[in-house]
């Protein structure tokens, strides 16, 4: 069974970059035919997804995010992260890595057939 591990730091200041890194076992992120995503969840709010890294290392990342971030991975640590930067209060938030077989609807939760836990990410001051 897949498991994806979530890491990074809980707290980051306002304007810095913050990075997240998704540990995944039990399946090789190099697999075909699936998607490695990151999506996030506000305080009160619902899902957004903020991009993908496919098996075969093509990436896509949710344009209203704009070029603050980037998706990348280590295939000899089974790991794909997270970069952000000129983060604001607004990017607080829980962060979660997820795998899928299909990507039509990223924004929604039964999309994904596994999860990792979350972490929780506040950016202040």
């Amino acid at each position: 069974q897949v498991q994806l591990v979530e890491s990074g730091p809980g707290l980051v200041k306002p304007s810095q970059t913050l990075s997240l890194t998704c540990t995944v076992s039990g399946d090789s992120i190099t697999t075909a035919f699936y998607y490695w995503s990151w999506i996030r969840q506000p305080p009160g709010g619902g899902l957004e997804y903020l991009g993908h890294i496919f098996y075969s290392g093509n990436i896509y990342y949710n344009p209203s995010l704009g070029s603050r971030i980037s998706i990348s991975r280590d295939t000899s640590k089974n790991q794909f992260t997270l970069q952000m930067t000129s983060v604001t209060s607004q990017d607080t938030g829980v962060y979660y890595c997820a795998r899928t077989g299909q990507i039509s609807s990223p924004g929604r939760s039964y999309t994904y057939d596994s999860w990792g836990q979350g972490t929780h990410v506040t950016v202040s001051s």
